[in-house]
């Protein structure tokens, strides 16, 4: 079991009017209150005024799901770190399978958004995981582990700690299916080495590591129980406070929750 502090996140991706939206962070600000881990929720752009305004003074960050490249200027239809500042986010998730599958996003512009980021001084959740075939051909650490590297790349030791790493293989992505805890553990256990690698030994134990595909109330316990899983990035399970906030309140080594 980690010794590390958890942190459980909610990804809303394109779900909730600014009403519903509302509606679920008031829901969970309630529950989570006096909560002993650390949280975070990431609505919709359209909602992250509405909902900013909800956790402020609360125990729940606010999130953003993902950033532009550049600081500022003529980018239509992106948004940028500064507009994200001034609402009152506090961390962004950056390169999600979503990004990088379906967008198309790389590693290099990943890693722009996350120097970016940190130089803005936004906490990052960076996002890496293998496909199916990746998986299936032997490569989900070779995988993972470039992708590790290549969105770090330029990061100095000094900034390590504003960053959490995200482990979702991309094939346990709302399709209901899970890693083990063992098969998750490691490739947490891989990623961990090779944060050691760049960084040495003392960033490697702190740097928390979430993971993220397939959160439920009836496995986060199972899952946080192993030594290298730090957390989860949650994705349908956040959509409703029922099921994320026993995913919120579970203790490590316990029965599974009861949503």
């Amino acid at each position: 079991m980690s010794t590390r502090p958890y942190y459980i996140a909610g990804n809303w991706k394109m779900h909730k009017t600014r009403a519903e939206a509302a509606e679920l962070a008031k829901d969970l600000v309630a529950r989570l209150k006096g909560g002993k881990h650390k949280y975070l929720v990431a609505p919709g752009f359209t909602s992250l005024e509405t909902v900013g305004a909800l956790l402020s003074g609360t125990n729940i960050l606010l999130g953003a799901q993902n950033m532009a490249a550049e600081e500022q200027g003529a980018h239509t239809g992106e948004v940028s770190v500064l507009q994200l500042k001034d609402l009152g986010v506090r961390a962004v998730i950056l390169g999600h399978s979503e990004r990088r599958h379906i967008y198309k996003e790389d590693d290099a512009l990943i890693n722009k958004k996350v120097k970016l980021a940190l130089t803005h001084g936004l906490e990052v959740i960076l996002c890496v995981g293998e496909t199916l075939d990746e998986r299936d051909a032997g490569q989900a650490e070779v995988v993972c582990e470039t992708q590790t590297v290549w969105g770090l790349a330029g990061v100095s030791a000094g900034e390590i700690g504003s960053i959490t790493i995200a482990y979702e293989p991309v094939w346990a992505i709302g399709t209901g299916k899970t890693a083990t805890p063992e098969d998750a553990d490691a490739i947490h256990a891989s990623i961990r080495t090779v944060i050691g690698r760049l960084y040495g030994g003392g960033a490697a134990n702190k740097i928390i590591i979430q993971y993220g595909g397939s959160v439920k109330p009836d496995n986060v316990s199972l899952l946080m129980a192993k030594e290298n899983i730090d957390g989860a990035l949650v994705g349908g399970a956040a959509l409703k406070a029922d099921t994320f906030a026993p995913i919120a309140a579970f203790a490590a080594g316990q029965p599974p929750a009861v949503s």
